[in-house]
């Protein structure tokens, strides 16, 4: 197994992001958002130059926003009311489970998202979170940590499931998380708790052409990646044929889970090139959208 954090294998995945971020971003457009002030619409008003609409005065409003000239022709007070403008909130959680850096395609396409979608939330002015999540552990990202390489992972025991119960999800927030999805138990661990009331998330799952359609045939060697545990294990065709259909399986229920709680699920390939990999895997399914 690849170490996520071998040499310089983070300078290139992080050059790849930070260029298709030129190209595209998360999701933001289309959406009304609560946050600090910034420069995306909210849901509220605010003092932005998008007028929105009128209403009465009501004692305690600021005064700058009273309309003078239609107190000068009726002599009631009207408001002006703007379009709120504000940094959307962002939450972010990585899935550190070794099986996201088995083969060095895949860590590499992992760390793609992960940088991508944090240079998307800087460029977009978006105020964001973000936590490495190892089975049922939690740990936040520091931001300043990530910017000068560092990276302080929750330690992997190999024997709990993968859970976000116990991300800190901030009210309003995009939920993106980033995991292969490989944990067979996922389904009452992570998609209601990715869920969020009647918005939008987004899920994004590296993975490798060996893991979907693989060739083996006759003795392979098999590592548990997440255990460590090696054994010999005969491949015939019907067995081959059994792990592809169950693997079809595991994601099309994955699909259905994602659509069931309003998540966008896009599964990016590492094989492929990464801004290629968004054009044609994430921008259609809309976990990902051009510039302006």
């Amino acid at each position: 197994m690849t170490s996520p954090f071998a040499d310089d294998r983070l300078v290139a995945p992080r050059g790849r992001a930070v260029e298709a971020a030129d190209h595209f971003r998360l999701p933001f457009r289309n959406r009304n958002w609560r946050g600090t002030a910034g420069n995306w619409s909210g849901a509220g008003v605010g003092s932005s130059i998008d007028f929105q609409d009128h209403r009465p005065y009501i004692a305690g409003d600021d005064p700058r926003y009273i309309n003078w000239q239609a107190y000068a022709r009726t002599g009631a007070y009207t408001m002006k009311l703007y379009r709120e403008e504000v940094s959307p909130r962002v939450d972010l959680v990585l899935d550190v489970s070794p099986s996201m850096f088995h083969r060095p395609a895949k860590a590499a396409r992992t760390w793609e998202l992960f940088h991508f979608c944090l240079e998307s939330t800087r460029r977009s002015q978006a105020a964001p979170r973000a936590w490495y999540l190892s089975e049922g552990e939690c740990r936040e990202a520091r931001l300043e940590a990530i910017e000068q390489g560092r990276f302080e992972l929750p330690e992997f025991k190999g024997d709990e499931r993968l859970s976000l119960r116990g991300v800190p999800w901030r009210q309003q927030a995009l939920r993106v998380f980033i995991s292969d999805l490989l944990d067979p138990r996922c389904g009452e661990e992570v998609f209601p708790c990715l869920s969020n009331e009647n918005k939008t998330s987004l899920l994004l799952a590296p993975y490798c052409r060996e893991e979907e359609a693989p060739d083996w045939s006759g003795n392979v060697e098999m590592l548990d990646c997440e255990t460590g545990e090696k054994r010999i294990q005969y491949f015939h065709s019907d067995l081959l044929r059994r792990y592809r259909n169950d693997y079809r399986r595991h994601f099309e229920m994955a699909d259905e889970q994602a659509r069931r709680h309003r998540i966008l699920l896009a599964r990016v390939p590492a094989e492929e090139d990464f801004l290629e990999a968004l054009r044609t895997r994430a921008l259609p399914l809309g976990a990902v959208e051009p510039w302006d």
